[in-house]
């Protein structure tokens, strides 16, 4: 079965809907390396339409001017990319195929497919929150950057049920953007002030 991941540039208040003007001010060679990362070894490109739009509307152009990231759009182009979308129009770029019928059971079909081992979620916040639903999300990699964006659709809506993680990895950059890499986890076990009371510091300074 494939492994399932989600990469997401997010503010320090849980915005991910990423805004140039607080993203790119942080972005340098660490998250560059960081975002070559997540791309490593994907098999598939799983999109929802406003990000594949976005992707769609810049790399090719990108690839076509063969400059400094024109290698990097080309590993975009060459990606096969599904894309989540109810329209039916053509979607105009190369290795490029429409999520039919209901997500949650194209994913678990898209991940049992023979030969494929990664998948990749970039952006794409509504899948995200759809996966993370349904238990299909192996890893939730997020670059936090250092900066409350206070305004913006934000990863986590309201609602149940909570999702606990576990940290699998973390790294700081000099910028101040942090990497985290989540795996979903059980649930802590139920603990109240009684059972954590004689972990209070004490009045007395060394």
């Amino acid at each position: 079965m494939a492994t399932l991941v989600s990469t997401l540039f997010i503010s320090l208040d849980g915005v991910a809907e990423i805004d140039p003007e607080w993203h790119f001010p942080y972005f340098d060679d660490n998250m560059a390396s960081a975002v070559d990362d997540d791309y490593q070894e994907v098999d598939v490109l799983l999109l929802g339409r406003v990000t594949y739009d976005s992707f769609a509307g810049a790399w090719p152009d990108r690839e076509a001017a063969g400059e400094e990231d024109a290698e990097f759009a080309k590993r975009l182009g060459d990606t096969r990319k599904v894309v989540a979308t109810r329209g039916d129009q053509d979607l105009g770029w190369r290795h490029v195929e429409r999520l039919d019928g209901d997500l949650v059971e194209a994913v678990r079909t898209l991940k049992d497919e023979p030969g494929t081992r990664r998948i990749l979620v970039a952006g794409s916040i509504s899948i995200v929150r759809q996966l993370l639903a349904a238990g299909l999300l192996d890893e939730l990699r997020l670059l936090v950057h250092p900066v409350a964006a206070r305004a913006g659709e934000r990863l986590f809506d309201e609602g149940a049920p909570r999702y606990p993680l576990t940290l699998l990895r973390s790294e700081a950059f000099p910028t101040g953007v942090v990497r985290l890499i989540y795996a979903p986890a059980e649930a802590p076990a139920e603990t109240s002030y009684e059972d954590v009371k004689d972990k209070v510091p004490s009045g007395n300074a060394d």
